[in-house]
């Protein structure tokens, strides 16, 4: 088995998470390789480990390990590209909807691999266009495409149309448009429904809208959308992020989302384990009248 280890946040604790991590592969003989900059860190803390590095990512591995919490995995998505190397999320963080397993439990998640005891899940993307030229070196988004406010603390109006056809003007803070598997992310905190990451859908979920009647809507998954936005601020601007990533757009610039031509795979090891997710990372079924 051959695997590509990978830490996008380099801090203390996740460096020293990875060298752990990489000890256990190392033990079960099993073939790793990093980028140089976590090659660099390994080799500071013990000088002799048995360590490949890479300058381009290698398409032959088996898995790609990413270690962190979710904006890790977020962040690993732009590095894997459209590559379908499928990818296991190791949780160092504190929730960990995107992550496959606890680093505590790798060892016996690496002996699951082996025998093959896993499946993967297929997540969609999304991807952007405008009317105008903007340089984006990945315009996808495994979360949610989000337009907000930015320089005023005024309402925005975000016109909104699905396959041409005109939807509504939202006079909100913004809007968010999410994938299944950004359900759990700031959709959710807006109010958004929770959806299976396999479920073929999109969510539109606007941000403190000002009209009460306004309520999150759920579109397949082919559906084309667009969003042309204004305000009635003093700013000439609005903000957009793509997951992380955040970048200034001119109002009333056309902004087309759509489902992107590729997917990610992520490992899971137990069977309906998002059901599991939910009553141990969101809490639920622990009514005490249960």
């Amino acid at each position: 088995m051959e695997i590509i280890l990978i830490c996008p946040f380099k801090n203390e604790v996740s460096i020293n998470s990875s060298f752990e991590i990489l000890k256990l592969l190392l033990k079960k003989k099993i073939s790793v390789s990093v980028d140089k900059d976590l090659f660099k860190k390994i080799k500071n803390i013990e000088q002799n480990i048995e360590i490949n590095h890479y300058d381009d990512l290698n398409l032959s591995a088996d898995f790609i390990f990413c270690i962190g919490g979710d904006g890790s995995m977020l962040k690993a998505v732009s590095f894997l590209k459209q590559n379908q190397i499928p990818i296991l999320g190791i949780n160092i963080g504190r929730i960990g909807f995107l992550t496959g397993i606890q680093k505590e439990k790798l060892e016996i998640g690496i002996d699951s691999l082996k025998s093959k005891n896993y499946s993967l899940v297929k997540r969609d993307l999304l991807t952007l266009n405008f009317n105008s030229k903007v340089d984006l070196e990945f315009p996808y988004a495994l979360n949610e495409i989000t337009v907000s406010r930015k320089n005023t603390a005024s309402l925005i109006s975000i016109e909104t149309t699905i396959d041409k056809i005109k939807l509504s003007k939202y006079w909100a803070d913004g809007l968010i448009i999410a994938t299944p598997t950004g359900s759990t992310g700031y959709n959710l905190s807006s109010g958004g429904p929770i959806m299976l990451p396999e479920t073929p859908s999109i969510l539109i979920t606007p941000i403190a809208a000002h009209n009460l009647n306004v309520r999150p809507l759920v579109v397949p998954n082919e559906s084309i959308i667009e969003l042309k936005v204004d305000g009635q601020g003093t700013g000439t601007e609005h903000f957009l992020t793509l997951d992380s990533k955040l970048i200034s757009l001119p109002y009333k610039t056309k902004i087309i989302i759509s489902k992107a031509s590729f997917s990610v795979k992520t490992v899971q090891f137990q069977k309906n384990e998002f059901y599991n997710d939910l009553s141990e990372k969101l809490f639920w079924g622990l009514d005490k009248r249960n």
